[in-house]
């Protein structure tokens, strides 16, 4: 549903334009990024690429992106934080245990990442079907399935022998006297996710973070206005890829009374179906500073580790420059409402403006 959605807009060109000089760069919460993109938090990279999380925050430095490492990463912050002096930001849950929380707020201060990212759509997991079929779980499972595919793939799993299992980077203590009681690490995951969080716990983490604070996972208006009222900075529309509740709102179905409803109190970053270069120039068109993604960048590292990733940046850097010039725009900030049209609701930002 997320793709679908980018395609229910047209976009509307403006006629002989110089566009000999094309700058798609751009500031996102005050951080200065060579194009819109942020390459979005995902999980234990390295079941992907042995070198997982260290070679996607090497190629977004290299291609001047912001990286936003994973709280359920399998390389730990601070290594991250040694590697590169890129732009970085770390992404955070409410946990149960708060000192937890407190810890990894800490630690990603030390690290010197720039922003904090709350993700607040994970109550508790998802039914990911598709995971319960192809028997997903950390420690991996060895099934009749998994043996084949791993015989298909001689090199990774060379790679994963000599280099051990991928594991949740940030909390070795903790997994060890846990694993004997839930199972498995997704377990132990799903068991600190707290049902009980509120706002209240959003703006606690905001002052204790005292920095650029953006809030993952809104999908209306009224909450993106309430997360402006308590400190945030940025607001990532989003709904987990459509991971976590069937039928949830796509991103850019409600990215317009977002935008409406915050009048350019916070940073708008739409996240989930961004592909290609056109999705990044409709959704910017629609009011979004910038847009996130994963499939895109986890693609390219599986097939090449870092320099997969890079190559992943490079193709979408060069369809946003190739897409700007067509529309006939020379500036990221140029892209107004009137590029974009609705292909079944006229109303809905109209090309005449």
């Amino acid at each position: 549903m997320n793709r679908s959605t980018f395609g229910q807009y047209d976009l509307v060109p403006d006629a002989l334009t110089d566009v000999s000089n094309v700058d798609m760069s751009t500031t996102v919460m005050g951080q200065e990024v060579s194009f819109p993109l942020i390459l979005s938090p995902t999980g234990m990279s390295r079941i992907f690429h042995h070198d997982g999380e260290r070679a996607v925050a090497l190629a977004a430095a290299g291609a001047g992106l912001i990286y936003s490492l994973s709280s359920n990463s399998s390389v730990s912050i601070e290594e991250i934080g040694k590697l590169t002096s890129g732009p970085k930001w770390f992404q955070v849950y409410v946990w149960k245990d708060r000192s937890l929380v407190k810890n990894f707020i800490s630690r990603a201060r030390d690290a010197n990442f720039q922003a904090l990212c709350l993700t607040i759509d994970v109550q508790m997991y998802g039914n990911r079907q598709r995971d319960l079929y192809n028997g997903m779980a950390t420690p991996i499972r060895l099934t009749p399935k998994l043996a084949l595919d791993l015989a298909r793939h001689p090199d990774w799993l060379f790679h994963m022998l000599s280099k051990g299992q991928p594991n949740l980077a940030n909390l070795p203590s903790e997994l060890g006297s846990v694993r004997k009681r839930v199972g498995s690490r997704s377990q132990y995951i799903n068991s600190q996710f707290d049902r009980s969080v509120t706002w209240k716990d959003a703006e606690w983490m905001i002052q204790e973070w005292g920095g650029p604070f953006a809030i993952k996972g809104i999908l209306n208006a009224r909450d993106a206005v309430r997360a402006v009222k308590i400190g945030a900075t940025g607001i990532v529309v989003s709904n987990h890829g459509g991971r976590q509740l069937d039928h949830a709102a796509t991103p850019m179905s409600v990215l317009p009374e977002i935008v409406d409803a915050v009048a350019g109190r916070a940073d708008i970053i739409v996240d989930g179906g961004v592909r290609r270069g056109t999705d990044i120039v409709k959704a910017i068109a629609l009011g979004a500073k910038s847009c996130m993604a994963g499939r895109p960048y986890l693609y390219g590292l599986s097939a090449g580790g870092q320099t997969g990733v890079s190559r992943a940046m490079q193709i979408i850097s060069s369809e946003l420059e190739r897409d700007m010039s067509l529309l006939g725009v020379n500036r990221i900030e140029n892209i107004r409402p009137n590029h974009v049209r609705h292909r079944t609701n006229h109303s809905l930002y109209p090309a005449n403006v």
